[in-house]
């Protein structure tokens, strides 16, 4: 009886003691929805050189389905909007409404890979643009992505490439607003608007932060066509 009470009593420390040591259970893991505020009526504004440089908003069109619109607080509401789908693992580009008519957008040919664009391998040839992946991973990560605009009301046609790199989270501070958490997008984009069928050339190269809770344009640095840099002041849902 001694043994089976020596017995009992080290299995009840040894469960304990691996009770202590059990990991804790891992965190849900965070989405670009926690950070854009994508299926949020969301919206935020943006300055630079001690005025609002700029407004966005975010409004939600179905399940899984949003829209995001960028302008001149003082001339609000544009009359363009970018729409995204969360479809799956990821958030997808379709396409953008302006000047009255619809602009689709659709890939040729879209690669991933890491940090610094290398170990590329393909994940598309025709479809929506993969835009963003939907949960936060860990490390940085790069898509390059390459296809057609088509004007749905002329069939006109633009071709594209667009490179973005994605960072994981990290601490973020602007003129206006401190301690926060950001994601940064860091994106190059090309094309041959005006030049049908000619090559694409670089259009825009800048850095996006975008925070956790509050959403697009904590900072946006801009390296071309000039250098320019603004930061989010205030965000709101309407």
């Amino acid at each position: 009886m001694k043994f089976a009470y020596l017995g009992a009593t080290l299995l009840a420390a040894v469960t304990a003691t691996a009770a202590t040591m059990a990991p804790a259970q891992a965190a849900a893991a965070e989405n670009w929805g926690d950070y854009s505020q994508m299926m949020e009526r969301s919206a935020g504004q943006h300055w630079a050189d001690g005025q609002a440089a700029g407004q966005w908003t975010w409004k939600p069109l179905s399940a899984g389905t949003s829209e995001v619109s960028w302008g001149d607080p003082k001339k609000w509401p544009p009359k363009s909007a970018e729409k995204f789908i969360h479809s799956g693992d990821w958030v997808m580009l379709d396409g953008w409404r302006d000047n009255g008519t619809y602009y689709t957008v659709r890939v040729t040919k879209e690669q991933i890979g890491d940090a610094t664009c290398g170990n590329l391998r393909t994940i598309a040839t025709s479809g929506r643009q993969h835009y963003v992946k939907w949960d936060i991973p860990g490390g940085a990560y790069c898509l390059k992505a390459w296809g057609k605009i088509t004007e749905q009301s002329s069939g006109k046609v633009v071709d594209f490439g667009h490179t973005q790199i994605w960072h994981p989270p990290a601490s973020c501070s602007n003129r206006y607003l401190r301690g926060e958490t950001c994601i940064k997008q860091w994106e190059s984009w090309w094309d041959n608007q005006g030049e049908p069928g000619g090559p694409i050339t670089k259009k825009l190269e800048r850095d996006q932060h975008i925070a956790r809770g509050k959403g697009m344009a904590f900072i946006i640095q801009q390296y071309f066509p000039k250098p320019w840099k603004s930061e989010a002041r205030s965000y709101w849902n309407w």
